[in-house]
């Protein structure tokens, strides 16, 4: 019995499906004629004529009397319609649905924040690309980071850029496209000349504290060293550590060279080090995009697909129609009675 009343019954089609929740009901269809054929006929007493001499009419006239009794007849709308408004009845209380085909949402379990260095410095046009050619680093960064972007389809993802400060692009979505579209459209120098690591980093946590993530990871791009912060990069790290983020860092620029263009290795090492990160050293384009595969499949992407599909009741319209059925029935059988009374006075 309880596996009856689970029952559904399912009609798919390429535009969705048909669902009928509770197809037990009809078994109730023939409960109409289980009752016409075996309950008593409903009787009613009514006043009627007496006459006096009613024996000797009958015996006048040749006939039998018999107990009175008038049986109704229904007519030929009555047999139609009653028998089809029970039938869309019982189909309204089946619960009829439909189903649209299934709509897919992505659930990320992953924030991934972008730190990319846009201080003066990444306008060099000193990094080789898989050619030899010498193109812009910054150049460099975008397409290299544009790929991973477009890989990471379950994460949501930050753009922080910074240079002399530190300033959010996007928080975190899963528009992939307007992530690229920004990165695409940043300029060198946008940010200030300098460097702010830890501002940076600082600004990471900020945004990461206002997310209930459960993996926090941050991929710190710069081509120098720490030259503007207000927050030094190694208590950032500490803090980013402690609240469970992991940093990686990646530097592009040349660690041999003077001044704020040098890249600080140990300082990014030691970032990476305190958060359970990585660091990475691009001296080409075609290593910074080894870095990023090898990031891509370090940090495996996390997320659920859930699967929805809209439902639209459908027990009005059969329900409608049968009472609409009725009151037209109704109608029909005032109107006969209006015009047998006329018939009769005339």
């Amino acid at each position: 019995m309880s596996r009856l009343l689970d029952t559904t019954w399912t009609w798919a089609t390429a535009q969705g499906a048909l669902e009928i929740l509770h197809p037990w009901v009809f078994v109730l269809l023939p409960l109409p004629f289980v009752i016409w054929r075996w309950l008593p006929a409903h009787r009613e007493r009514v006043e009627s004529l007496h006459v006096p001499f009613f024996a000797s009419l009958a015996r006048i006239t040749g006939q039998v009397p018999a107990p009175g009794s008038v049986v109704l007849r229904r007519g030929l709308a009555e047999q139609l319609v009653v028998p089809l408004a029970w039938t869309l009845v019982t189909l309204a209380a089946s619960d009829p649905q439909w189903v649209d085909p299934p709509i897919e949402r992505i659930e990320s379990g992953r924030d991934l924040l972008l730190a990319v260095d846009l201080s003066q410095s990444m306008e060099e046009k000193d990094f080789p690309d898989p050619t030899g050619k010498r193109i812009e680093r910054l150049a460099a960064v975008k397409q290299v980071v544009g790929d991973f972007v477009a890989r990471r389809k379950g994460d949501r993802i930050g753009l922080v850029v910074f240079g002399s400060g530190a300033y959010v692009e996007s928080t975190f979505t899963l528009d992939h496209p307007l992530i690229r579209a920004q990165l695409d459209a940043a300029r060198p120098g946008i940010a200030g000349p300098r460097t702010a690591i830890g501002d940076a980093l600082g600004l990471g946590i900020k945004l990461f504290d206002e997310q209930n993530t459960k993996h926090k990871v941050l991929i710190l791009v710069t081509d120098g060293n720490d030259t503007a912060s207000r927050m030094p990069p190694e208590k950032a790290a500490e803090i980013a550590g402690a609240r469970g983020i992991t940093v990686h860092t990646v530097a592009i620029g040349d660690p041999a060279a003077r001044g704020e263009d040098k890249v600080d290795v140990p300082a990014l090492q030691a970032i990476a080090a305190k958060t359970r990160g990585r660091f990475f050293l691009g001296s080409d384009q075609r290593a910074l995009a080894a870095i990023y595969t090898e990031l891509d499949a370090l940090e495996k992407q996390d997320f659920e697909t859930l699967t929805y599909r809209p439902k639209h009741p459908l027990f009005q319209w059969p329900l409608g129609a049968a009472v609409l059925l009725l009151f037209m029935l109704h109608v029909l059988n005032v109107v006969g009675a209006i015009v047998r009374r006329r018939q009769l006075h005339a």
